[in-house]
């Protein structure tokens, strides 16, 4: 893990997946059918850790969904891409609207379509339930699987090779005596 720290301390934005990394991958329709997606509040509050700590974060997904716009608005994620099947190309958008170099871009993603992204950003991440050949495309595999902790790990790790997770977790925590 710590070897892994230097590599990074160099994240400028977090750029994830969405089924399988901010979910557990599964999918639920209704009877109307509906589609219904299970986010976890752990990662989200990984997420505002980063940005106040003025981390960037994004997402980038092959499927188009209501959800993923929805929660992705509550946690002030932005740019969101939906319905890119190549995923490799959102990194010339990044690289030229958000003015952060592809090897400043810590990727989380899990599945095949994640590969030819994992092979261009600088610091590729998944999580243990991947298939093989993402993990050996991994600069780290989290310890947590998708949808449940696996985002606030790289987020927290993030922090903590900056030397900024203490300073941020402290906007969180009262220090003043309220008798």
């Amino acid at each position: 893990m710590n070897r892994l720290l230097p590599i990074f301390k160099k994240t400028e934005l977090l750029l994830l997946d969405v089924d399988g990394i901010l979910t557990d991958g599964t999918i639920t329709y209704t009877s109307n059918g509906e589609e219904l997606k299970s986010f976890s509040v752990k990662d989200g509050l990984g997420i505002r850790l980063l940005q106040i700590a003025g981390i960037k974060t994004a997402v980038v997904t092959a499927r188009q969904s209501e959800m993923v716009s929805r929660r992705c608005k509550e946690l002030s994620i932005s740019p969101v891409f939906q319905n890119i099947k190549k995923k490799n190309e959102v990194i010339n958008i990044i690289e030229n609207e958000l003015n952060i170099k592809k090897e400043n871009i810590c990727f989380m993603g899990d599945d095949l379509v994640d590969i030819s992204i994992m092979n261009i950003c600088g610091i590729p991440v998944t999580v243990p339930d991947s298939c093989e050949e993402v993990k050996n495309k991994a600069l780290y595999i989290t310890q947590k699987n998708g949808g449940k902790g696996a985002v606030r790990e790289v987020c927290e790790l993030i922090l903590k090779s900056k030397c900024l997770y203490e300073s941020v977790i402290n906007t969180f925590i009262c220090t003043e005596n309220h008798n």
